[in-house]
């Protein structure tokens, strides 16, 4: 009856790993369509700063063809001073206040426009995935320590198995040369044969109860190994996810 309780454990703690693993690969999938769609957003924060950098550069332009237009005509529009720089005042506030809109478009990305404000509406709630992923990394935290622990407990376990298997295999070679030796002694004492074949009989019946014993402490190592394997291939995984995360 241990052995079916602990077999019953065993199957147990097999199908709690396995809705693990599959909660685990759930999240996962989760966690990579979230990074996909931040991936997108970033690159369209990208273009927009990118299109700022072309609008800097063409109004550096600009001023650079004002100033050169001015200077080759200064001489000709002698007569036009003052029109001339009254328009340049007028394209100096011009360029300044573009300029302004330009390194406010850079630092703030985008609230000159309603799409760029709905992207900062999207870089909040994209922040607030980033705090939730960080809930659950520290809950898979949690759950690798549980984990961890749960494998030190079964390698515990495999070792006590061990030493059990080992015991039992001292006792049963005991019991061997212990049989041979009663084997021995038959032959010497035939007048006490009838005593002498019950002894026999009851120690066969023992060894063959230990024998049965260690056949099925052999076969809960085996399935303890293969939790263990298991518990080690989560663990890897778990590793993975977290090492993801962390470069996230």
């Amino acid at each position: 009856s241990t052995i079916q309780q602990q077999r019953q454990e065993i199957q147990l703690l097999t199908a709690e790993l396995k809705d693990r693993d599959k909660e685990l690969s759930d999240m996962v999938a989760v966690h990579q369509k979230q990074i996909l769609a931040w991936e997108c957003d970033r690159q369209k924060i990208l273009t927009l700063a990118e299109r700022c950098n072309l609008l800097n550069n063409e109004l550096k332009k600009r001023n650079e063809i004002i100033k050169s237009l001015t200077q080759q005509k200064f001489k000709e529009m002698s007569q036009k001073v003052t029109d001339a720089t009254v328009r340049c005042q007028a394209l100096e506030e011009k360029n300044q206040s573009l300029h302004c809109s330009v390194f406010e478009l850079s630092a703030k990305t985008g609230q000159l426009q309603a799409r760029e404000q709905e992207l900062l509406t999207m870089l909040k709630l994209k922040d607030e995935a980033i705090l939730e992923t960080t809930d659950h990394i520290t809950e898979f935290t949690s759950k690798f320590r549980k984990l961890g622990s749960a494998l030190h407990a079964a390698e515990v376990e495999k070792l006590n198995l061990n030493k059990k298997i080992q015991d039992l295999t001292l006792r049963l070679k005991e019991l061997i040369l212990e049989r041979n030796k009663l084997k021995d002694d038959l032959c010497e004492k035939v007048k006490e044969s009838n005593k002498q074949e019950e002894e026999i009989i009851q120690l066969r019946q023992e060894n063959g109860y230990l024998r049965d014993e260690l056949v099925l402490t052999v076969e809960k190592a085996k399935r303890v190994d293969q939790l263990l394997q298991f518990a080690k291939s989560k663990q890897a995984r778990t590793n993975t996810e977290l090492e993801s995360l962390r470069q996230v």
